[in-house]
């Protein structure tokens, strides 16, 4: 189990810093957004698994030859009574700091999660006041105010916001593509995407994987809501509404307009083409080999 123990803190150094700057700078994940979202979590999810549960590992190591069994001969010798001589105060130790870090990741994803729900829900009830229905696009409101802008509020009552001087400045066609674009977050529920990656940043700020992959998944996913708004209109169309909704949304939104603007407009134009299906295929089954090898380590 010490092996293993190594082998898994070794895999989440390597995903926390070097694989994370790395993938941060990867062009193909322009072609394929979905695809560089899913091997993004896989990074996340083997990173956290791996970095948690070396210490875990390691801590039980002189109680079994892996950790389903060295759980239970711990809880066996509890239940008995006596405190596991081989379970020296080292091992104490890690496995204590290797629950800390997962408790502490576990903490602040909750906490930020329930701060952004009580963001939203405010947020919410004052579009309930101020804000009037779109009869046009149902689940649409109209903000009265002249700069041009256009948000979503996720969640399980959601809001897309557009301000009057969206109306105003841009064409029905834009209008609707700047729509498709917000209704893409809120029925994919982008915001739950890059949550555990906020959660992390937060949680390590001092990693500057953590940094890189927080500000590219932002980008993959405007990307990916700019894919879906240019199936379901014409990418001349999409590019002019991007160039004149240039606002920030409310920090309790999720923002379609990021500094990105610019690398998404031009990505739109150039219009690249996408990644062969044998090609979609292997990022897929490469992010969910990567899950697997932290838990094959934790399991055997």
């Amino acid at each position: 189990m010490a092996l293993a123990a190594l082998g898994l803190l070794l895999l989440g150094v390597l995903l926390a810093e070097p694989v994370s700057r790395a993938f941060a700078r990867a062009r193909w994940t322009r072609r394929d957004p979905v695809g560089g979202l899913l091997v993004w979590q896989a990074i996340g999810l083997a990173g956290g698994l791996s970095l948690v549960g070396s210490g875990v590992v390691y801590g039980l190591s002189p109680l079994g030859d892996s950790l389903p069994s060295a759980i239970g001969t711990l809880f066996t010798e509890w239940n008995e009574g006596h405190w596991p001589d081989r379970f020296d105060a080292v091992h104490l130790i890690a496995m204590l700091a290797a629950l800390g870090v997962g408790a502490r990741l576990v903490w602040v994803l909750g906490t930020m999660y329930l701060r952004t729900v009580r963001a939203r829900r405010r947020h919410r009830d004052l579009l309930d006041v101020l804000a009037t229905p779109w009869p046009d696009s149902p689940g649409t409101r109209v903000l009265d105010h002249p700069q041009p802008v256009a948000y979503c509020l996720p969640g399980r009552s959601s809001r897309l916001v557009v301000s009057a001087g969206v109306l105003e400045a841009l064409s029905p066609e834009e209008v609707w593509a700047v729509l498709a674009h917000e209704k893409s977050h809120l029925r994919e529920r982008h915001d739950l995407v890059v949550l555990p990656f906020v959660a992390w940043g937060a949680t390590a700020p001092f990693v500057r994987g953590m940094v890189c992959a927080q500000v590219a998944v932002a980008e993959l996913i405007e990307m990916r809501a700019d894919d879906v708004a240019a199936c379901r209109s014409e990418p001349h169309e999409l590019v002019g509404a991007l160039k004149t909704v240039g606002g920030s949304a409310p920090a309790a939104a999720l923002s379609s307009f990021t500094d990105a603007l610019d690398a998404r407009i031009e990505r739109i134009t150039a219009h690249p083409c996408p990644l062969p299906w044998y090609s979609r295929v292997a990022v897929r089954l490469g992010a969910l080999a990567l899950v697997a090898v932290p838990t094959v380590l934790l399991l055997l």
